[in-house]
């Protein structure tokens, strides 16, 4: 028995490693397709709610017209995308971002999640500068941040030291966090780049990048 148990749970650890990740991949699709259904859902307001929801228009969206919802967005998205290609439309989306940053607190959260957006693309400059550790929220402990910023005369002035701006995204979610003003010499640089650094926070801290230690870093302290 006590060998039958023992194989039983080597099975079950091993078919527990198989169908995890495909559970946990399936579930977080499952959540995002709800969380942006929730969005997307909203495009088809031209339509009579007693054809698009259940119980005759009292109950949640019928699974096929958020289907629908979800790919008239993605067609959005591609002919938005096309007129950002050509130069009246782009100018019409700049406009647009201009005034989307001229509303008090929406253009807080908008500013932050464009700033995440052009950190995974590389036809734009990033206002994430670079990787580094801080120590946060308390001393002892580290937190993964990006610098938005080094020069800051007043902050300087007043402290006496070179202080960076230092962004320190929430996981899962990085377009929420804090802003630590750190002393230069307080900041850890990380190697690793800015889009492996959002990588880092979403995935909980699961996808790491690849690094190989200096020799320099190698050989003990004396």
């Amino acid at each position: 028995m006590k060998e039958h148990f023992i194989r039983w749970r080597a099975n079950f650890f091993a078919g527990l490693a198989v169908v995890l990740p495909a559970v946990i991949s399936i579930a977080i699709l499952v959540m995002f397709f709800g969380t942006v259904a929730n969005i997307t859902d909203t495009l088809l307001f031209f339509l009579p709610r007693g054809l698009t929801h259940q119980l005759n228009g009292q109950g949640p969206m019928h699974r096929y017209w958020s289907l629908a919802a979800f790919s008239l967005a993605v067609v959005l998205i591609i002919v938005i995308g096309g007129l950002a290609r050509n130069y009246f439309g782009n100018k019409m989306i700049q406009l647009v971002d201009h005034l989307l940053l001229q509303i008090p607190l929406l253009n807080k959260i908008y500013a932050a999640i464009k700033q995440v957006n052009e950190a995974f693309t590389s036809t734009h400059k990033s206002s994430f500068k670079q990787v580094v550790l801080v120590e946060f929220p308390r001393a002892g402990q580290h937190a993964v941040g990006f610098i938005t910023g080094d020069n800051y005369p007043e902050i300087a002035a007043k402290t006496g030291q070179k202080i960076v701006g230092v962004y320190v995204p929430t996981a899962p979610n990085p377009t929420a966090g804090f802003l630590v003003m750190v002393p230069e010499s307080e900041v850890i640089s990380l190697d690793m780049s800015v889009a492996d650094g959002i990588k880092f926070v979403i995935s909980l801290g699961a996808i790491a990048p690849e690094y190989v230690a200096t020799d320099k870093m190698l050989k003990p302290s004396k």
